[in-house]
């Protein structure tokens, strides 16, 4: 008997590596604001289009390493927090900074600056990696807006069920489960 392999159904097999461009940081510490703005403002500031970065730091906030996460357009760019999270998790980060530019000079934060900068708050919470700030900087690289300096970042601590009885996975077997038991 010959068995016959049907090649029509492959399974890639991939991996995910972190690869290291030519660096734009050095070991100074990010404490402040103005720290993050000394380091990525003049590059971001020759920008014409919005740019948002990731700083990825150790637990002492010595740079890891910096992603350009989206390059936009004149006033707005779109990113994902899965892919702001990416370089972050590769690189074993345990804290990040959130740095983009407004090529208009205006320093106020859009909704969707504050939405994305909320959500990400709140993913960071879950995988371990703190959210430090997020800066926008001017067309200038003089004046800047501190997302922590403003008081909008707010880190709630999350509590989360101990006893499996009580988790409740709406639409799953497991709620379908219970009510077939009552």
């Amino acid at each position: 008997m010959i068995a016959v392999i049907n090649n029509d159904f492959k399974l890639d097999v991939v991996s995910v590596r972190l690869v290291k461009d030519a660096p734009i940081l050095s070991d100074i510490k990010i404490t402040t604001p103005d720290a993050a703005v000394e380091l990525l403002g003049k590059y971001l500031c020759e920008m014409d289009r919005e740019v948002l970065c990731v700083v990825n730091l150790k637990s002492d906030n010595t740079p890891i390493n910096c992603t350009m996460v989206s390059i936009g357009a004149l006033n707005q760019s779109i990113a994902n927090p899965r892919e702001m999270l990416k370089a972050s998790i590769l690189s074993n980060a345990a804290n990040m900074i959130l740095i983009h530019n407004h090529p208009s000079g205006n320093l106020q934060p859009s909704k969707e600056d504050i939405s994305v900068t909320d959500r990400l708050i709140k993913l960071t919470g879950l995988v371990g990696i703190t959210l430090l700030d997020h800066i926008i900087i001017g067309g200038n690289n003089i004046e800047y807006f501190s997302m922590r300096e403003k008081k909008l970042m707010r880190h709630e601590r999350e509590c989360y069920e101990q006893d499996y009885n009580n988790l409740k996975f709406e639409g799953s077997v497991m709620v379908a489960e219970k009510e077939r038991s009552r």
